[in-house]
């Protein structure tokens, strides 16, 4: 027996459901990326507004590729449990804010549909960092890109994320509708900047006057989010199914912490936000995050992996792993500029025990995964605002990483748009610049060489080695 909402009445006394009525609430958020983390986070966010009685905020989910999300939420009706780890235990919720499911592949008309319905106020998006089809360095979008070329060329079928927004404003527009706010909830600094900047250009593509009213009506506000979201794997499917007496398969797991901070620049309607931080600056907030706990994540994964290390929690289990991300944590604070109210000490503490617990089993593979389109913000350019040698250290084993191969000689693909080019690269004769020109940066040639002497380190005594090596000789 699957989730559903026949299946509410049935499940145990100590699991919290849906607290409103599902068939009262209306479809006033249209969410890009319906995959684990938007469940875990923003979806906990509406969730709580719903819960509020405020029935404005149910999820329309799309997928911009894969039926997989719809087909396993379909039967559930939408539902799906949100299951919170620690080291104490774990506390299970049903959610019931996402009604729907699409599928741009399949019916992208509904999807552009959905964001014209007059309902629609709010349109967020997590379709991560390469979803935004843009050429970072130029600040364009990338022009030898198929799907991008074939929606600058037309919008009746829409295959891209900018695509989609602009199909679904240019409908709001003839039908003498306002827009919906965009809110991006990707790992970018500046993600709303840049994804004004994307959306205006697809918009002048095919109509001046579109983008014009875009541009003086829309509302792109930056956010900075932060959760630690785990893949599930069907050994907690099962053990899901065994506590609740039905089977979820759209479950996703996470840990207690949650983190939204949102630029307060909207252009209609929108939730309380209850537990979300509204700022006018939100830059200072995501440097902070993106260096310190993502740019200490990507370090752990790639320098983990190489070890052998298949969860965060082995790798700052380790007296030496814990000593290398606090000199990591060391560097990259110093290129902050902390916002009042974020205390980097306490922040660094709450890291340290988030990433030890081990009931999240956070997976360094898939942290490892697209790290062309994660370090120019999470290592490289704090390495190049400080020349730290911790930072240095992580993008030299990004760089190992693009061999295939771990100190103990197991192969495993390079899972990265940019695999194939990052694989020559990693090979040539001068592995730092070749690597590095493929994200769009050129550093320093005193960064290059601290890169390419850990890069040494790192292939002649591995991983183990070359942190020993950096901790020895910062003491």
């Amino acid at each position: 027996m699957r989730l559903s909402d026949a299946a509410l009445a049935h499940l145990p006394a100590d699991i919290a459901r849906p607290a409103y009525d599902r068939a009262a609430v209306r479809r006033g958020v249209v969410h890009l990326g319906i995959g684990a983390f938007h469940r875990a986070h923003q979806a906990a966010i509406f969730e709580a507004a719903l819960a509020s009685g405020d029935l404005r905020w149910g999820i329309t989910g799309v997928s911009l590729r894969s039926a997989a999300v719809r087909d396993q939420m379909a039967p559930q009706d939408g539902l799906y449990t949100l299951l919170v780890r620690d080291g104490a235990g774990e506390r299970a919720q049903v959610m019931g804010a996402v009604l729907e499911v699409l599928v741009a592949p399949e019916d992208p008309a509904a999807v552009v549909a959905a964001l014209a319905r007059p309902d629609t106020h709010l349109v967020t998006l997590t379709v991560t960092e390469k979803g935004y089809k843009l050429d970072r360095a130029k600040g364009t979008l990338l022009a030898d890109d198929a799907d991008i070329a074939h929606d600058l060329a037309d919008l009746a079928a829409p295959r891209t994320a900018p695509g989609f927004l602009v199909a679904g404003l240019a409908a709001r527009r003839a039908a003498g509708l306002p827009p919906f706010t965009v809110l991006s909830c990707d790992n970018l600094p500046h993600n709303g900047a840049l994804l004004r900047a994307a959306v205006l250009e697809m918009a002048r593509a095919h109509d001046g006057g579109l983008a014009d009213w875009i541009a003086a009506e829309g509302a792109f506000p930056a956010s900075m989010v932060d959760r630690i979201v785990p893949a599930t794997t069907p050994d907690d499917i099962a053990a899901l199914a065994t506590r609740l007496g039905v089977e979820d398969q759209a479950m996703v797991k996470t840990e207690p912490f949650l983190q939204w901070v949102v630029e307060d620049c909207f252009c209609g309607p929108r939730p309380d936000f209850t537990g979300v931080q509204l700022t006018a600056d939100v830059a200072p907030w995501e440097d902070a995050k993106l260096r310190l706990l993502n740019g200490a994540h990507s370090s752990i994964a790639y320098l983990g992996g190489l070890i052998g290390d298949a969860f965060v929690h082995e790798f700052v289990a380790r007296e030496e792993g814990r000593a290398f991300v606090e000199r990591l944590w060391d560097q990259a604070a110093a290129t902050l500029n902390p916002p009042p109210g974020l205390d980097i000490a306490a922040y660094r503490a709450a890291l340290v025990a988030r990433f030890a617990n081990p009931a999240l089993q956070h997976r360094t593979r898939q942290i490892a995964m697209d790290g062309s389109q994660k370090l120019p913000q999470r290592l490289l350019a704090p390495l190049v605002a400080g020349q730290g040698d911790a930072l240095a250290l992580g993008v030299a084993a990004w760089i190992r990483w693009q061999s295939g191969r771990t100190d103990a000689g197991e192969t495993f693909t390079v899972d990265d748009p940019l695999a194939d080019r990052l694989a020559v690269a990693a090979r040539s004769d001068d592995p730092v610049t070749a690597t590095l020109a493929l994200l769009g940066t050129r550093v320093e040639p005193a960064v290059h060489d601290l890169i390419a002497a850990h890069l040494t380190n790192l292939e002649r005594s591995g991983a183990h080695g070359a942190i020993r090596t950096l901790l020895k000789a910062s003491q």
